[in-house]
């Protein structure tokens, strides 16, 4: 009966969208994240996820897609963000933070002054991801298929400047337009993200996944790939743990995935002798 009960639960059409959307996410979150971890840039991430709440209240506010508006928002900070690392007047981890924080306080100002615009704040800060609509379910295939195509097409050049962007830029790779790749595929996957874990955790599905996966692994490769099956495994018992403890779905999904992290961290690698 409890099985039958179960069954009925899982096959209905808002816990189908929320497996589809963050199973797809976790997918491509895995060798993103890795590359963010590779690269140090967890605070960039962080950084964009907070300039999204601005998107947010833009789009609320102007009456367009709120999505849309979250995806715009996102691309264009990662663009200022990228111009200014190249030539910072003050370093790099001040600007992210004065940027991260800013930002967020901005988009809780705006959402808070207009009065015509009654919002769940907290969906948008912890996830909703029972919520998850069609529409929102078809940004986030889109966005997870764009995001794939393009991470296999460059996957090689974007490893090689991650590993040495100055022997790449020597072999002919132009490590600026590569660079650029990267931070947009990053914000686009940010920016479909946030009703799965929300802006205040969402770089926890980019950044514990793959940290737990390198344990585990010899190659960028496996990394990548077991970083994106701890995020799918995350998700779908996160998902659960939500449902049956009757707790906010998007940090179940980040304590689970902090549980994985903290075995594997703490277990001997197989890799060592």
């Amino acid at each position: 009966m409890m099985f039958e009960s179960f069954i009925q639960i899982v096959t209905t059409d808002f816990v189908l969208y929320a497996l589809a959307a963050g199973i797809s996410l976790a997918l491509v979150a895995g060798p993103l994240g890795s590359f963010i971890i590779w690269r140090r840039m967890s605070y960039f991430g962080d950084t964009l996820a907070h300039s999204a709440l601005l998107g947010i209240a833009i789009g609320l506010i102007t009456d367009s897609n709120p999505q849309l508006s979250i995806i715009i928002s996102c691309l264009i900070f990662a663009a200022i963000l990228t111009l200014l690392d190249r030539n910072p007047s003050v370093s790099t981890d001040t600007l992210l933070g004065i940027l991260a924080h800013s930002t967020l306080a901005i988009g809780i100002v705006v959402l808070a002054l207009a009065e015509s615009v009654r919002v769940n704040l907290e969906a948008y800060l912890f996830g909703a991801l029972l919520t998850i609509s069609s529409v929102d379910l078809f940004w986030v295939l889109a966005v997870v298929l764009f995001v794939a195509g393009v991470l296999f097409v460059f996957w090689n050049e974007l490893l090689s400047i991650t590993v040495n962007a100055e022997l790449a830029e020597i072999d002919g790779a132009n490590v600026q337009r590569l660079n650029l790749i990267l931070v947009l595929l990053i914000a686009l996957t940010i920016a479909v993200s946030m009703k799965i874990v929300g802006v205040l955790l969402i770089t926890s599905l980019l950044i514990i996944p793959p940290a737990a996966a390198r344990r585990l692994s010899t190659t960028p490769e496996q990394m990548a790939i077991k970083a994106s099956g701890i995020g799918v495994g995350s998700i779908v018992i996160g998902l659960g743990s939500a449902f049956y403890l009757d707790v906010p779905v998007g940090p179940a999904i980040v304590v689970v995935a902090t549980i994985v992290f903290l075995v594997l961290h703490f277990y001997p690698s197989p890799h060592t002798s």
